[in-house]
């Protein structure tokens, strides 16, 4: 059962950990102070807190037909997530920011709501509860270490934090397509 937990760890470090507007406002603010930099991760996953519990609430009146294809739009997505960071850079410099601005982006940024609606509500529905649990430890983990590092040694580790991203990600994406296609084909 544990397993499900250090998955859901995984999950959250590895979609926390992207290259995106979130992440360079975290690491721009986190040159200034580490504290900086954890109060707008913290705003972010505010907002994806949310986002889990509108899905939570709402995954039993959500006909069947429609989540299969959301499965399969999951998967979609989580395959194009991978593909775009393995492609991608972290950037160099962005707007001051802190807890609200990390919360305003959260709630307003379309990959984090589409993430929910597909990929999330697949997690919710498929998996027990430890694997969000995980997901949220994943991302307090990254919102805690990755401005520690960007304040120590700037942005030398972006190549392995990549990898590591597209690979967790890849094997997601990949699982709920797998899943989404399967419930679309049985009777």
């Amino acid at each position: 059962m544990f397993y499900i937990y250090f998955l859901g760890i995984a999950l959250g470090l590895s979609l926390a950990a992207p290259p995106g507007p979130v992440n360079s406002v975290i690491a721009h603010e986190s040159l200034k102070s580490k504290i900086h930099g954890s109060n707008v991760g913290f705003g972010a996953m505010t907002a994806d807190f949310t986002f889990f519990l509108i899905i939570y609430f709402l995954k039993s009146i959500i006909n069947v037909y429609i989540i299969r294809i959301l499965y399969i739009a999951g998967g979609l997505l989580m395959i194009y997530l991978a593909y775009g960071i393995i492609r991608s850079r972290m950037p160099s410099s962005s707007k001051g920011g802190n807890y609200i601005i990390g919360l305003i982006m959260g709630l307003t940024n379309p990959f984090q709501i589409t993430w929910w609606i597909t990929a999330g509500i697949f997690l919710v529905r498929e998996f027990s509860i430890l694997i969000i649990i995980g997901l949220f430890s994943g991302i307090i983990v990254w919102c805690t270490v990755f401005p520690y590092v960007i304040n120590k040694f700037g942005y030398k580790y972006e190549r392995y934090i990549n990898i590591f991203s597209f690979a967790v990600i890849l094997g997601f994406g990949l699982y709920i397509l797998y899943s989404g296609i399967n419930l679309l084909i049985k009777p």
